[in-house]
C-alpha cells in the first residue's frame, strides 16, 4: 500500500479521536469471543456516553472514534447523558482486553469500513500510546462514583446488548476471512500527523 494511502487511513481513524463510554453485563463466555487484534462489525447503531464514571456492569466497552453522532445537537435532554451515536454496520478493532477483579474494559478503536484489512493486518505506535491511556483510564475510574444519568432505565436498555455479536454470542464479522499477511508495525510520527490535522497535542485530545 501506498505511504500516501495509508497517512490517508490514519489520519481519517486517529484525528480528532476521542473516548466514550458504554457498561453492560456480559457472561463470560460472551465476553471469551473477544480476542485482541481481532475486527468486529456492529450491525445496529451504538449508544454510548461521553461521559465515564464508575463501571454499572461487569463489562465496560471503552470506545475510541472521531466521526461520531453528538445527539444533543438534535435533543437537549441527550446533554444530561453525554448520547453519541455511531451509525450501523460500524466496524472496530479490538485493541486491548483488560480486567481487573470482576471486572473487563474491552477497548475498541472504531476504524473506516475501508481499512479494515490494513488494521487486522498491522499495528502502531499510536495504538500503543492509546492503549495505555485506556488502561490509565480504567484503573482511575473502576471505583468511580456512578453517574446517574447512566443508570437510568432507557440508557440501560439501549447498552445492554454486546456489540459484535448476537445476544447468543453469534459473531456478525468473520475477521478469519480476511487476507492474512506478516503482521506490520507502522511507526507514525504522532505529533507530526496528527497536530497537522489537530492544530493540538496529541495528549489534549484525552
Amino acid at each position: 500500500m501506498k505511504n500516501s494511502r495509508l497517512k490517508t487511513m490514519y489520519h481519517e481513524t486517529f484525528s480528532g479521536l476521542k473516548l466514550f463510554y458504554r457498561d453492560t453485563n456480559l457472561s463470560e463466555n460472551l465476553l471469551l469471543n473477544y480476542k485482541v487484534g481481532q475486527i468486529i462489525q456492529e450491525k445496529g447503531f451504538t449508544d454510548m456516553s461521553s461521559i465515564g464514571g464508575g463501571l454499572s456492569g461487569n463489562l465496560r466497552y471503552l470506545i475510541a472514534s472521531s466521526h461520531p453522532k453528538d445527539l444533543s445537537k438534535f435533543n437537549p435532554d441527550s446533554a444530561k447523558n453525554g448520547h453519541f451515536l455511531l451509525d450501523s454496520i460500524a466496524y472496530f478493532k479490538v485493541l486491548d482486553i483488560y480486567k481487573i477483579g470482576s471486572k473487563t474494559q474491552v477497548f475498541l478503536l472504531n476504524i473506516p469500513d475501508i481499512s479494515i484489512s490494513l488494521f487486522k493486518n498491522s499495528t502502531s505506535n499510536l495504538e500503543e500510546e492509546i492503549i495505555e491511556k485506556a488502561q490509565k483510564r480504567f484503573r482511575e475510574k473502576i471505583d468511580a462514583d456512578l453517574i446517574p444519568e447512566l443508570q437510568t432505565e432507557n440508557w440501560k436498555e439501549r447498552t445492554k446488548s454486546p456489540l459484535g455479536m448476537s445476544d447468543n454470542g453469534e459473531l456478525f464479522f468473520d475477521d478469519s476471512k480476511l487476507k492474512t499477511e506478516t503482521l506490520k508495525r507502522i511507526d507514525v510520527d504522532i505529533n507530526k500527523k496528527i497536530i497537522e490535522i489537530n492544530k493540538k497535542p496529541w495528549w489534549k485530545i484525552w
